[in-house]
């Protein structure tokens, strides 16, 4: 058992109604305290590559004991990718001047030591004591007018490029990533999820979700209501519990 208890999680991704494809992937490794959301951009192949990319070289990574260790090689990780993905992925594409990249949102927990990182608009999640948080402001032009004071939350949902990413792995030669330190506690939950499953749903209703009794069960009800809506996008989420 890990210290601060084990770690139990339930993760699923779906195309929704709308989208061909599926460019979302997850990570799940309870026994490592690792986690990870990814949503592909690029349209046709593109952002399938990079959001499987991105899970599949995180998955690879060894466990250590040491919180900044492992912080450490999830940066050093998701760099490396980001310079693959705007470099020799870029420059070998038939499509001229491709978009090849990805979201991504990281949950790292040691003991009671948890860190999120991200890049993009997929958000981490955390029910506490009755009350949803949301840890990760989204990296988009819309958070990024409000936060600058220039338009009102209503008026920056209007504007036509509200959602575009202002960071993403592989969207810009220089990635920045943010990062956020918490401690958990017993009967923490924590959501780490696409904008096809948030953008879909209230945050009472994202709240009530996540106080099912068990993680399959909040993950099901979660993904039940998002599906009964439009689903116009790709959805993808992960729940967490200690």
């Amino acid at each position: 058992m890990a210290p601060g208890g084990s770690w139990r999680s339930a993760g699923r991704t779906d195309t929704g109604k709308v989208r061909a494809r599926n460019e979302d992937a997850f990570l799940a490794q309870p026994e490592k305290r690792f986690w990870a959301v990814a949503d592909g951009m690029g349209g046709h192949q593109n952002g399938a590559l990079a959001s499987r990319l991105i899970v599949e070289h995180l998955a690879e990574l060894p466990h250590r004991d040491d919180m900044d260790q492992r912080v450490k090689d999830v940066r050093r990780c998701l760099h490396l990718l980001n310079r693959r993905l705007t470099q020799e992925l870029t420059v070998t594409a038939e499509q001229p001047d491709p978009v090849i990249g990805s979201t991504v949102v990281v949950l790292l927990i040691e003991g009671d030591h948890a860190v999120c990182l991200w890049a993009g608009d997929s958000r981490c999640y955390l029910w506490r004591g009755g009350t949803l948080f949301q840890l990760s402001r989204d990296h988009s032009f819309y958070e990024e007018l409000i936060q600058e004071g220039r338009l009102t939350p209503a008026q920056a949902a209007q504007h036509p490029s509200a959602r575009a990413l202002t960071r993403a792995v592989g969207a810009n030669e220089t990635l920045t990533l943010d990062l956020v330190e918490f401690t958990v506690y017993p009967g923490d939950t924590l959501l780490l999820c696409t904008d096809g499953l948030y953008q879909e749903m209230s945050t009472d209703t994202i709240g009530r979700g996540l106080s099912q009794p068990s993680v399959r069960l909040a993950l099901q009800q979660l993904f039940e209501l998002a599906l009964n809506g439009p689903a116009r996008d790709n959805l993808s989420a992960v729940v967490i519990r200690q």
